[in-house]
C-alpha cells in the first residue's frame, strides 16, 4: 500500500522515516550482510544498521507516546530529531551503524537548530543532508572513498543542486547516492574484486529511498548488490556470484580483503558509549587511533559513541577509562564471528541442542548468567534492548532449542517479537515470561539440557513462577503510588511491579519489602545490589532473616549498574 507522503519535514516525517527505513533495511539486511567484504568481512553490516535503525525508530516512538500520554499533541521537529539522533546513538551497531548515527545526528543539529519550528521545507532538507554528510566524515579517522561516506556525500551534492520541496530534494538526494554506490567498486579494489558495491552505502541508499517514500508515497526504485563490473564480467558465467542473502561474499576470498581476520587485520572490534568532554575525546581519538584502525568517534554534549578494531581490546577500553566513563562495552573476536570464510579456513560451528538467552540489567548478573551458560544482553537503566537486538542475542547462542528470558515485564511484547522472528529462521524458542532479573536467576537453576525441551520449560516456568520478586529503588519525581505520595529522592519498595513501601532509608525500606514477603513463606532469599546499594544493608537483611525466620537461606549478588538500589526474590 503506498504511503500517504508527507508535505514538510516535521515531526510526524521523522517519525514517518524511520518506520519506512526500519521497514527498508529489514527486507535488505541480509542482502546487506552477504556482500559485506569492507573494512572487515564479518557479514554484518545490514544486522548492524538494521539495529541501529530500530533503536532510533523506538526513540521517537516514545517521545509520540510520552505527549500523548500527557495530551500535548504532537512533539515539535526538534524534540522528534533530537530523538531519532539520541537513539541511534545509544543504539548504534558496528562500524556502518555508528556511521548512520552520525548521519542522523549530523540532520539533527540542523532540523533541531531552531527548537520552536514545526517543519521545514527542500531548503532545511538540503542544509541537513550536507550536515550530515560532512559530520560523518569528521568522525571517521582517516575516511576511505569507495565507502558509505562517498554515497552520503554524493547524496548531499545531489541534493544541494535540486530545486523545490522535500520531495524533490529527497529523490535528487536518493538518485546521487544511486550512482555513488554504483561507482564504489571503482574506488575500492576490495569491492572491485568481489564484484559487490560498498555493503554500507547500500545501507544508506535503502534509508534514503525510505525519505524519498515519506515525501512522494512511492517506494524508490530497486537497488543491485553487484556492481555493473561485476555483470559484465561474469556475462555467462552465473557460477561465481552467490545470490543475494545466501550468506557468501560475492565473488570475494578471505585474502582478498584486506582487513579480514588472518591478514593482518585487529583481532577485535570495541564499542562502548563513553560520557567524557570535548577535550577528553580529542585525546581519546588520537590514543586509539594508535592503537589500531576504522576508528569512528560520533556525538557530541558529553555522550560519544566510541568503535575501533585493535588487536588488543583492554587497552581500548582502559583509554576509555582514562577518558571519562565508558559502559555498554561490546567485544567481538573477528575470529569467533560469522566472518566469511571459505570452509577449509572455519569449519562451521556445530550448533548446540539447546540455550538459554537472557536480559539481565547488569554486569554483575551478566557475569553470574554467562557462567551458568547463558548468553545475555545487556539492559541499561533507561535503554531497553529492541527485538532485533533479542534475535541476533538467539543468533548468537547458535542452538536448535532457545529458552528466552526477558527479565522484565516491559520487555513482553518485545521478547516476543524476537521469539517469532528467531521461529521464521527455524530455531524453536521457548518465551518464558519472567519479569525480574531474580525470576530468571531461578528458571536458570532448575534448567537441564539434557530434558525434553517441553519438560525443561515447564520446569523453568515453574521455578520462576514461584518466586516472587521487588526491587528498591529511588522516586526520580513526585507521583501517585499505591502506598501513597511519594516525593522525588524517596525509598520505594515495590513488590511484584506496585509501589508497597515509601520510606528513607535504604535499608529499612528493604527490610520491610522482606518482612512482607516472607509472611507468605519462603525458603530462600536472593538480594541482588546494585552500585547504589550502601555496604551495611546486605548483612542487615541476612541477619534479619536468620534472626526472624529459621531454615530460610540467604544468597548475595552484586548487579553493578542496574537501575535499582537492590532487587529481592522469594522463592
Amino acid at each position: 500500500m503506498a504511503q500517504v507522503p508527507q508535505t514538510f519535514f516535521d515531526a510526524l516525517a521523522v517519525r514517518t522515516w524511520c518506520g519506512l527505513a526500519l521497514r527498508a533495511l529489514g527486507r535488505a539486511r541480509e542482502e546487506i550482510d552477504a556482500i559485506n567484504v569492507y573494512p572487515v568481512a564479518d557479514g554484518d553490516t545490514g544486522t548492524n544498521l538494521y539495529l541501529t535503525a530500530e533503536s532510533a525508530a523506538a526513540a521517537v516512538e516514545a517521545v509520540f507516546e510520552a505527549h500523548d500520554a500527557h495530551g500535548s499533541g504532537k512533539p515539535a521537529l526538534a524534540d522528534a530529531a533530537r530523538a531519532m539522533a539520541h537513539g541511534a546513538l545509544i543504539g548504534a551497531r558496528g562500524n556502518s551503524g555508528t556511521i548512520l548515527a552520525q548521519l542522523l545526528r549530523g540532520m539533527a543539529q540542523v532540523l533541531a537548530a531552531d527548537g520552536e519550528t514545526t517543519h521545514t521545507d527542500g531548503e532545511g532538507l538540503r542544509l541537513a543532508l550536507r550536515q550530515a554528510a560532512d559530520a560523518a566524515r569528521q568522525a571517521v579517522a582517516h575516511p576511505v572513498e569507495g565507502t558509505v561516506l562517498t554515497v552520503a556525500s554524493a547524496a548531499a551534492d545531489a541534493a544541494g543542486g535540486a530545486e523545490g520541496d522535500c520531495g524533490t530534494v529527497a529523490r535528487a538526494a536518493y538518485d546521487g547516492a544511486l550512482a555513488a554506490l554504483a561507482a564504489t567498486p571503482g574506488q575500492l579494489a576490495v569491492l572491485e574484486r568481489a564484484g559487490v558495491v560498498d555493503a554500507g552505502g547500500r545501507g544508506l541508499v535503502a534509508v534514503l529511498g525510505a525519505l524519498v517514500e515519506t515525501f512522494t508515497g512511492e517506494a524508490a526504485r530497486a537497488v543491485p548488490v553487484v556492481s555493473d563490473l561485476e555483470h559484465a564480467r561474469v556475462a555467462g558465467d552465473t557460477d561465481t556470484i552467490s545470490p543475494a542473502g545466501s550468506g557468501e561474499v560475492l565473488g570475494a576470498t578471505p585474502d582478498e580483503c584486506a582487513d579480514a581476520p588472518g591478514t593482518g587485520g585487529p583481532a577485535f572490534e570495541v564499542i562502548y558509549l563513553l560520557e567524557a568532554d570535548d577535550t577528553a575525546v580529542a585525546r581519546l581519538r588520537q590514543r586509539l587511533d594508535g592503537l589500531g584502525d576504522s576508528l569512528v568517534v560520533v556525538g557530541g554534549d558529553g555522550l560519544w559513541n566510541v568503535h575501533v578494531h585493535v588487536d588488543d581490546a583492554g587497552a581500548a577500553v582502559e583509554a576509555g577509562v582514562e577518558a571519562g566513563r565508558p559502559y555498554r562495552i561490546r567485544i567481538t573476536h573477528f575470529g569467533l564471528g560469522d566472518v566469511h570464510t571459505t570452509g577449509a579456513e572455519r569449519p562451521p560451528r556445530e550448533r548446540a541442542q539447546r540455550a538459554v538467552v537472557a536480559v539481565v540489567p547488569g554486569e554483575g548478573l551478566a557475569g553470574l548468567y554467562a557462567e551458568a551458560g547463558a548468553t545475555t544482553v545487556l539492559a541499561r537503566p533507561g535503554e531497553p534492548p529492541a527485538s532485533g537486538e533479542l534475535v541476533e542475542a538467539v543468533r548468537r547462542a547458535h542452538a536448535r532449542e532457545v529458552v528466552l528470558l526477558p527479565n522484565d515485564a516491559d520487555l513482553r511484547h518485545t521478547a516476543a517479537a524476537a521469539a517469532e522472528q528467531a521461529r521464521t529462521e527455524g530455531i524453536r524458542v521457548a518465551l518464558i515470561p519472567t519479569r525480574s532479573a531474580v525470576q530468571g536467576i531461578a528458571a536458570l537453576a532448575v534448567h537441564e539440557p539434557e530434558r525434553r525441551f517441553d519438560e525443561d520449560v515447564v520446569q523453568m516456568t515453574s521455578a520462576a513462577g514461584a518466586t516472587r520478586y521487588a526491587e528498591v529503588t529511588v522516586a526520580e519525581r513526585q507521583s501517585w503510588t499505591m502506598a501513597g505520595i511519594c516525593q522525588a529522592g524517596d525509598i520505594l519498595g515495590l513488590i511484584d511491579g506496585d509501589v508497597a513501601v515509601i520510606g528513607s532509608d535504604v535499608a529499612v525500606t528493604a527490610e520491610a519489602v522482606l518482612d512482607r514477603m516472607l509472611s507468605a513463606g519462603g525458603e530462600l532469599v536472593t538480594l541482588v545490589l546494585g552500585d547504589e546499594a550502601p555496604e551495611t544493608v546486605a548483612d542487615h537483611l541476612e541477619v534479619r532473616v536468620r534472626e526472624s525466620y529459621l531454615a530460610v537461606d540467604t544468597v548475595v549478588y552484586r548487579g553493578g549498574r542496574q537501575g535499582a538500589v537492590l532487587l529481592i526474590g522469594v522463592e
